[in-house]
């Protein structure tokens, strides 16, 4: 289908259906608009093809389990209905192309596929890793020319950059492999792309939730078989808006601080002659807590403390959404986020102390919420985001508080998106 033919079937309602789907209803004039104007992009910059096709990978909240994925751990999550999307069309060298809205071209050739260091942290490693694992894994990875565009804040904790590593394994699946690959296989080869090549050691979480869509809870006891159930969790029936609040902070210069996340939490496993944290008990980290404490010092004491308590809290707050029992699940929310906040400290980046954010906004939400919803830190930590539950007789007066604040617009109404990532058309 050429440029033409596609903004016409865009236009008289043909991916209507799909889009509703993914968006919402009261979003399907915008979201039209916003492919329409993507196809005219890619046109603009390749000329038309008559092979195209539209690709969408999601952000992704994380609703419990505060830095329980690289651990081993379980995790509640849930695909949003902010997204990044594509316009793809395949050709016959052996080069990726993409551009992305706002930043300059990344080509890579499939041919040349070994890490550079001088790609670490930019997009073109993402793209370079995720190509090298199809292939390592025995799948195809070919020549194509994209353009993408999204609207996933950027240093949200909606997790952009696992959104894009999901959208270019959709896009590799589709356009090179019949879309014989799993969403799961993709999420893991999208996470070693980030891991090996992009240099920043996430857990497996943000992928899988961006590229298996829904509200799901997952267990990573084993990696390589992580057990994922979907859940009927419906903010409708729980009276509840999602708020996730920008408090204008930056995840680009943080990985140093993420990173020591799990590496401390793992030299704590250490002690005990395990890899990761997943099996040590608050019993066992106590009874030990001296020569801890000596080896490894306080903060990675609290980190494995926080682990061990916030693995088990999971499985309580997955009990709750099944049995609807909201009040447990917004006391339970409340605790995991005071759990982050002084056992895990991710918050605010201890060398900025100044610049706290996400403290105000978690007072504000306080406040406000207080024996009505929940609030937490949200995602990586470090001065992105928030999550809420907020009441719905609530949200007027929640919104207006944080917004006085941090800006108009800094408060984000969000839904969970059905649909992982997909081809569009």
């Amino acid at each position: 289908m050429n440029a033409a033919a596609l903004k016409q079937w865009i236009a008289g309602g043909k991916l209507d259906e799909t889009l509703a789907l993914l968006y919402g209803t009261d979003q399907l004039d915008a979201q039209k608009a916003r492919y329409a104007e993507a196809v005219d992009e890619f046109t603009a910059l390749y000329g038309d093809r008559d092979n195209l096709a539209l690709f969408s990978a999601p952000g992704r909240t994380e609703i419990a389990g505060n830095h329980t994925d690289h651990n081993h751990g379980r995790v509640v999550a849930a695909s949003v209905n902010l997204d990044v999307i594509a316009v793809v069309s395949a050709n016959d060298s052996p080069l990726i192309r993409i551009k992305s809205r706002g930043y300059r071209m990344d080509t890579v050739d499939v041919n040349d596929l070994a890490i550079r260091p001088e790609e670490d942290n930019k997009a073109i490693s993402l793209i370079r890793g995720t190509a090298a694992r199809f292939l390592q894994k025995g799948w195809k990875a070919g020549g194509l020319d994209a353009y993408t565009t999204s609207n996933v804040l950027k240093g949200s904790g909606l997790s952009s950059s696992a959104a894009f590593e999901v959208l270019v394994g959709a896009i590799l699946n589709h356009t090179c492999n019949d879309g014989q690959i799993s969403p799961v296989e993709i999420a893991k080869y999208a996470q070693y792309a980030e891991n090996v090549y992009f240099g920043k050691p996430s857990g497996l979480m943000d992928q899988m939730a961006s590229s298996v869509g829904s509200a799901i809870t997952i267990d990573f006891a084993d990696t390589e078989n992580p057990v994922i159930e979907k859940m009927d969790f419906d903010l409708a029936d729980m009276g509840c808006a999602l708020c996730i609040v920008d408090v204008g902070g930056n995840h680009a210069d943080l990985t140093h601080e993420y990173a020591a996340i799990p590496a401390e939490m793992k030299q704590v496993a250490s002690f005990f002659g395990k890899e990761v944290l997943r099996g040590v008990t608050v019993r066992e980290l106590l009874d030990n807590a001296k020569p801890i404490r000596e080896q490894f010092g306080d903060r990675a004491f609290l980190r494995a403390f926080h682990f061990i308590n916030e693995n088990e809290r999971v499985g309580e707050i997955v009990a709750a959404i099944r049995q609807k029992d909201y009040a447990a699940f917004n006391r339970l929310i409340i605790e995991s986020g005071n759990s982050s906040f002084r056992y895990l400290q991710n918050v605010y980046a201890n060398p900025a102390p100044a610049e706290q954010g996400m403290s105000i906004a978690l007072a504000i939400a306080e406040r406000v919420l207080a024996g009505c919803g929940s609030w937490r830190v949200h995602g990586g930590g470090f001065g992105g985001t928030t999550q809420n539950f907020v009441p719905f007789d609530k949200l007027p007066e929640f919104r207006r508080e944080i917004e006085a604040v941090f800006g108009e617009g800094s408060c984000h109404i969000l839904s969970i998106r059905p649909a992982g990532g997909t081809r569009v058309l």
